[in-house]
């Protein structure tokens, strides 16, 4: 019972985060569960891995709730979507191969400096008019679509996120305006989850080092705990955001991610030099 209070309060704050700074919980589940993981005693080789299969998992359940909310309000770009799905699906899948052929150092490291260049990027695109070039281009042909999604895949099932920190910003410099990118986004989030999930589940399934409840890299007390919270508490932090200034949030939350990023590195740095 104590365990699964930790894993509903990791939720709590991933929710809440989500919700404040308009964000997939990914890049606060990650660094927590590898926090809790580390205290349970789990192997430093699993541990990480386990932490970004068992986000992938949960960003599944978050994902359908998200994406069923921008279809109601026809803010998805369907055709988009199914042209980069396959390419979301491939690279979600390598991105789980690539993932188990990291060490736990080498993956936790990775993790913080994503961290770093994602707060980097929100207080750049904070000094340009808060946003950047909204539709200012063109859409490409599918080939391009398409390997665009291979990479976003393969990035986020890496770091175990929904993808929107990379879909949005490709989106938006092409023709699709900011609302529909941000959904369309949301709705790319879900093939990301999936692949990405079930490729962390195959890679780690014969594992020796795994704890009891677990199915590959998916923890499933950590995926039950969170789920239950998260969903609740996205929503209070979507009520507080509307209480604080955005640029007051958008630089909040990358110095969260600096803080984590940071942290990361200082532990792994070590252990290459």
């Amino acid at each position: 019972m104590e365990t699964l209070f930790v894993y509903l309060l990791v939720g709590a704050v991933a929710g809440t985060i989500a919700g404040l700074f308009g964000v997939g919980g990914g890049l606060i589940i990650v660094p927590a569960l590898v926090l809790v993981f580390t205290t349970m005693g789990i192997s430093p080789e699993i541990l990480t891995h386990m932490a970004v299969g068992t986000s992938l998992a949960t960003i599944v359940i978050t994902s359908i709730s998200s994406v069923r909310t921008h279809h109601q309000k026809a803010a998805v770009d369907w055709r988009v979507f199914w042209v980069m799905t396959p390419g979301i699906l491939l690279g979600s899948w390598v991105g789980g191969i690539t993932a188990e052929r990291l060490s736990g150092a080498w993956l936790q490291l990775f993790i913080g400096i994503f961290a770093i260049v994602m707060a980097v990027r929100m207080w750049l695109s904070g000094l340009h008019h808060g946003g950047g070039s909204e539709g200012s281009g063109t859409l490409p042909g599918p080939p391009v679509l398409m390997t665009a999604g291979g990479v976003i895949g393969w990035v986020s099932a890496i770091f175990g996120i929904g993808g929107g920190a990379l879909t949005v910003p490709f989106l938006s410099r092409c023709r699709v305006n900011m609302q529909r990118a941000i959904a369309t986004s949301a709705a790319c989030g879900l093939p990301i989850a999936i692949a990405g999930a079930l490729s962390f589940s195959v890679q780690g399934w014969d594992n020796t080092l795994l704890p009891r409840w677990s199915s590959g890299y998916i923890y499933w007390p950590a995926f039950f705990g969170i789920v239950l919270a998260s969903t609740f508490f996205a929503r209070f932090g979507a009520i507080l955001a509307h209480r604080f200034p955005a640029r007051l949030l958008k630089h909040g939350f990358a110095a969260l991610l600096c803080v984590i990023g940071f942290r990361f590195i200082w532990l792994n740095i070590g252990r290459f030099l």
